[in-house]
């Protein structure tokens, strides 16, 4: 890899622009600027890929800009028009900071390491001059505090309202009653309503580490036709700051199949019938705009095809007895098939709620298992992914168990499945 002087040189310009961009004043975007250089000179040691080191220094920059931003703000002798311009920063970003600063010392610093700095559990451990298992069980319980104390929710009903930077904690308490019925009528994958006026904010999440990977909002923007069928116009865009993840990464491939590399995704969906299904897909890629629609054979259907035909999905879910669900022990009488596996309590984020869990088992792609939780008004709350344990074995070169030692597992007709990542949704 480069050194620091040649990386820095080769994207300095970059830097400032986005900087002065946002302060007003030369002396403030300078002192930022400094600030800046000197965190990344400092953390370029821990810097593996020298290709990421833009969007690194940038991440870097962002922070920088924020806190010159907040010390602005809380000062009572700033005049308004020296405020930025700019709108302030995500709520969701600020919230995390002033979050970490009222959790304790021992805590901020655990999650700081681990989420801010990037470090692994052994090195925090030789750091910290403690066992690697008691690193794992103070951030544990750091992220239990931080996911309490995060959410700023209103009076009264405890709700989220921006994506939290990390996952809350949540909690499946299965019950033995009976699915309820459901109207189903979102989306498959992308969790948003094909009806004007439907908006959407969905994120992935890494596990074991819970961080946001990446975000999309969402919005039915209009009506269309597709060869002669009628539906509408939905959009998917990637919030900023686009995920820039490290090579090695697991959640590379999700996150780039899902879209995060470009700025919108632009979908045509249909409701009709009982049936929710995909009529086109746009992408933009190297400047060039590729529609693919139903007509496109295995092209469009390998993605966006659902059911026989693309019929789509059943707005109407029911328990049809094709997956049993035993604790954590799944009998599929075949594969390729969705069925509702069971009823449960989902406590998330403080609030608990009732739901039905679908399964997809194989349907959207092989040797791949997903669990989503959807509430009373049909709506996707959570959803999470397990691969077969030797699901791309050729391409990983190892199995998932070893991959992703650390979390949950499954076992679906006594082969193992092992959770790989989690999304959220919010309304």
């Amino acid at each position: 890899m480069e050194t620091f002087e040649a990386l820095l040189g080769a994207h300095r310009l970059a830097v400032e622009r986005f900087v002065k961009f946002h302060v007003r004043s030369e002396a403030d975007a300078e002192d930022i600027l400094q600030e800046t250089y000197l965190a990344a000179y400092l953390a370029f040691p821990r810097l593996k890929d020298g290709d990421a080191f833009r969007p690194w220094l940038i991440s870097i920059a962002r922070n920088k800009w924020r806190d010159w931003y907040r010390r602005q703000a809380r000062r009572p002798d700033t005049p308004v028009e020296e405020l930025p311009e700019v709108a302030a920063p995500e709520p969701a970003d600020t919230a995390v900071e002033e979050t970490l600063e009222r959790l304790s010392d021992r805590d901020a610093r655990m999650l700081r390491l681990f989420y801010l700095e990037q470090l692994p559990q052994k090195q925090i451990a030789q750091q910290l001059s403690i066992p690697q298992g008691t690193v794992k069980s103070r951030l544990s319980a750091a992220r239990q505090r931080f996911a309490a104390a995060y959410a700023y929710p209103p009076k009264g009903e405890k709700t989220m309202k921006n994506l939290p930077m990390l996952l809350p904690e949540y909690h499946i308490s299965w019950k033995d009653e009976a699915p309820f019925p459901v109207v189903w009528e979102e989306m498959m994958g992308w969790g948003i309503v094909p009806r004007l006026g439907e908006k959407l904010t969905w994120g992935m999440y890494d596990l074991p580490s819970r961080k946001l990977d990446v975000a999309y909002d969402m919005a039915v923007t209009g009506k269309a036709r597709v060869h002669g069928l009628e539906g509408v116009i939905f959009t998917a865009r990637v919030r900023e700051p686009k995920p820039a993840l490290e090579k090695e990464d697991l959640m590379n491939e999700p996150v780039a199949c899902s879209g995060a590399k470009e700025e919108v995704w632009t979908f045509v969906g249909q409701l009709k019938d009982g049936y929710t299904r995909f009529l086109s897909a746009e992408r933009t890629e190297d400047g060039v705009r590729t529609l693919t629609t139903f007509l496109d054979g295995e092209e469009f259907m390998a993605n966006w095809g659902f059911g026989e035909d693309n019929r789509g999905n059943s707005i109407h879910p029911e328990a049809r007895g094709l997956i049993h669900r035993d604790g954590d022990a799944y009998t599929a009488q075949k594969e390729g098939v969705l069925d509702v596996v069971g009823r449960c309590t989902l406590t998330l984020d403080g609030k608990s709620t009732d739901c039905i869990a679908i399964m997809d088992l194989s349907a959207y792609m092989e040797g791949v298992a997903s669990l989503q939780f959807l509430d009373r008004s049909g709506h996707t709350l959570l959803w999470q992914r397990f691969n077969r344990d030797d699901w791309e074995l050729d391409r990983y070169g190892k199995r998932w168990s070893e991959l992703l030692p650390e979390n949950e597992r499954i076992t679906v007709n006594g082969v193992t499945f092992v959770h790989w990542y989690d999304c959220l949704y919010l309304r």
